[in-house]
């Protein structure tokens, strides 16, 4: 009994009291939200229905209660064992994404992302995140100086691409998107050479074109171009650019302070709980809710970097940089999907949107950013 006090004793002395509250917040911050949507309803397919029910909110409430367990847990267990069992975790996290393509595989839009298993709804991308953050950070920290061996790049390479062109075979050009530039930066900080990073640079605009012509489909082609044609945005407000359109609409109708949770002259888009619930917090809590969640979201990015700076092995960093990663690639790419400088591609606000499996598994992985500094000998802080 004495060891495991003395062990409780010890986790709390070194784990990170901050970044917790930050992730606290924002989860209380959506309950209140998704709430405020199980009320008021929101308009699709051009007639008024009433879309998010109340069930919807007590999922996104036993999602945040798994979720935080899930963080506290793994944050409790040290990252470095979670690093040796990577063999368990990946075949689950990669069978569960195969499965899509089978009959459990649902497709809603253009892709397929989702596992129908009767009474509850997955999205397998959002586990394989956790653990392609496990099993790279795994990799790259084995390697250390080697990383430079052009056989061992390519092995990296292999391992932090696949999942991304998997991914795309699937049509879920969002979720590979947040693969790449994951993998992107922890390949950055493993000590790479600059050679290496220069030609991969320089390499850019080959496989920009690459993309354009073997892998974007005409819609998402479409998407990209609305944004730089005004004439084709014109012509397109009641086709392709609609939600965008609608959405710039609905942010920009809550002014400085908002309209509030309880009103009926409400503006609508499809999509208002997921892709688009910034522009529901604009038009709800109006310029300064949006600044409210983006400075605690630019808070929460600061920590995570805060953590890579402090982890005391190469593991632990990069762990923290994946994380960090994942989180400003989605609120980048989110908010500015509805601020239309970027096109649609289908990518949650992190904590704020609806979905199950993504709060919990952002919490899984902020249980993961915990551990490093749960479990390091002295304290060592970027900003204290």
């Amino acid at each position: 009994m004495k060891t495991v006090l003395n062990y409780i004793r010890d986790y709390l002395k070194h784990v990170d009291k901050i970044l917790p509250l930050i992730c606290l917040a924002l989860t209380v911050f959506d309950l209140y939200v998704i709430y405020s949507m199980t009320k008021t309803g929101y308009i699709s397919n051009g007639y008024f229905k009433t879309f998010i029910i109340e069930a919807t909110f007590r999922t996104q409430i036993i999602a945040a209660v798994i979720g935080i367990i899930a963080a506290i847990v793994i944050s409790a267990v040290d990252y470095r064992f979670i690093s040796k069992i990577w063999f368990v975790i990946a075949p689950v996290a990669v069978i569960l994404q195969l499965l899509l393509f089978t009959p459990l595989g649902v497709q809603r839009d253009d892709d397929i992302a989702w596992l129908d298993f009767g009474i509850i709804t997955i999205q397998p991308a959002e586990i394989l995140k956790f653990v392609y953050i496990v099993t790279l950070a795994t990799h790259i920290s084995k390697l250390g100086e080697n990383i430079n061996s052009p056989k061992h790049l390519i092995l990296v390479c292999i391992h932090g691409l696949a999942p991304a062109a998997l991914i795309i075979i699937q049509k879920d050009i969002g979720s590979a998107l947040v693969f790449v530039f994951m993998f992107i930066c922890m390949l950055f900080m493993s000590g790479i050479s600059w050679k290496y990073l220069l030609a991969g640079i320089a390499s850019i605009p080959l496989l920009a074109v690459f993309a354009w012509n073997f892998i974007l489909e005409d819609h998402h082609k479409t998407r990209v171009l609305i944004l730089f044609d005004k004439d084709l945005q014109e012509a397109e407000k009641l086709n392709r650019f609609y939600q965008q359109y609608n959405g710039t609409i609905v942010l920009g109708s809550g002014q400085l302070t908002g309209l509030g949770f309880d009103q009926e002259s409400y503006h609508y888009t499809s999509e208002l709980s997921n892709d688009f619930i910034f522009a529901y917090i604009g038009m709800t809590l109006g310029f300064i809710g949006c600044m409210t969640v983006v400075i605690m979201l630019a808070l929460l990015c600061l920590k995570l970097l805060s953590n890579a700076s402090g982890a005391q092995t190469n593991l632990g960093k990069l762990i923290c940089i994946g994380v960090f990663a994942m989180i400003f690639f989605h609120c980048v790419i989110n908010i500015g999907v509805v601020l239309c400088v970027v096109p649609v591609i289908g990518i949650p606000l992190p904590f704020i949107s609806r979905g199950g499996t993504a709060i919990i598994m952002v919490n899984a992985c902020m249980g993961l950013v915990l551990s490093v500094s749960a479990h390091r000998e002295k304290e060592k802080h970027m900003f204290y």
